[in-house]
This record gives structure tokens, C-alpha cells and sequence, in this order.
């Protein structure tokens, strides 16, 4: 396995909805407008395994203070490899000049968030109008 990573927004519609449903998220089932969405976020640092993409990172900012990473899935057969840790590092080192990077990450991963230097709010929680279920 030798994993290469791209600063790319170019994705097929299939490439996106392979990714998104190997992790299970209902947005795989949109693969058109996951495509489109890539084209319009500031960042995507994207993982391939040849030709296969088995991971990325998604960030919107304002330009000067605040990014919010969207995005972070790897392919469950490529977890547990550093990816997500490198694509982590890409976004702090690409928004290291900002106050704060944000990121709303699911229960069960906030170990790995916290490993990777996010800090878990005592004073704030994600909230969400969405059609999605996952």
C-alpha cells in the first residue's frame, strides 16, 4: 500500500458515493451533489491507494480566523494507518495561521480528535436542520 495525497477538488460522482457509503453516510446517496460540493469547498486534500480514493478532508473558512472541517472519512479497510492523522495535519498546517479550526466530530470519535489536538467544548454543542441520517 502506497498511499499518495492530492490538494484536488476533482472528483467522479462515483468515486465520492464509493467512499461515502463504505462509512456508511447517507450523503453517499447524493453523488452528484457531492461532487458539486467538492468543487465549491475552500480545501480538499484527498488519500489514493493507486487509483482508489480511500480518504479526505473537507474545509470551508472565512479567510482570516475560522475554518470548519467538514469533512474527515477514510475507507474502513484503511483506517487505523495515519491517513486520517496526515490529512489532519494538512488542514492545520494549511490554517495554521488562524484562531481557530472547528470541527463537530461523532462520539465515537472524539479520542481520535482529541489526539490530533481538538479540544471538546464546555460551553457549546453542534446543532443541525438536515434531511440526512447520518
Amino acid at each position: 500500500m502506497n498511499i499518495t495525497y492530492k490538494d484536488t477538488h476533482d472528483f467522479t460522482a462515483e468515486q465520492l458515493k464509493d467512499l461515502f457509503l463504505s462509512v456508511d453516510w447517507s450523503s453517499g446517496h447524493y453523488p452528484e451533489k457531492l461532487a458539486t460540493a467538492m468543487k465549491n469547498f475552500e480545501t480538499v486534500y484527498s488519500a489514493w491507494d493507486g487509483e482508489k480514493l480511500v480518504g479526505m478532508i473537507c474545509a470551508m473558512d472565512d479567510g482570516v480566523m475560522t475554518a470548519y472541517v467538514h469533512y474527515l472519512l477514510i475507507r474502513p479497510e484503511y483506517q487505523g494507518k495515519a491517513i486520517g492523522r496526515r490529512l489532519v495535519e494538512m488542514i492545520k498546517e494549511k490554517y495554521a495561521d488562524y484562531l481557530r479550526i472547528v470541527c463537530i466530530a461523532y462520539d465515537t470519535e472524539l479520542s481520535f480528535y482529541e489526539n490530533c489536538g481538538f479540544k471538546k467544548s464546555e460551553v457549546s454543542s453542534p446543532m443541525f436542520i438536515t434531511s440526512l441520517w447520518t
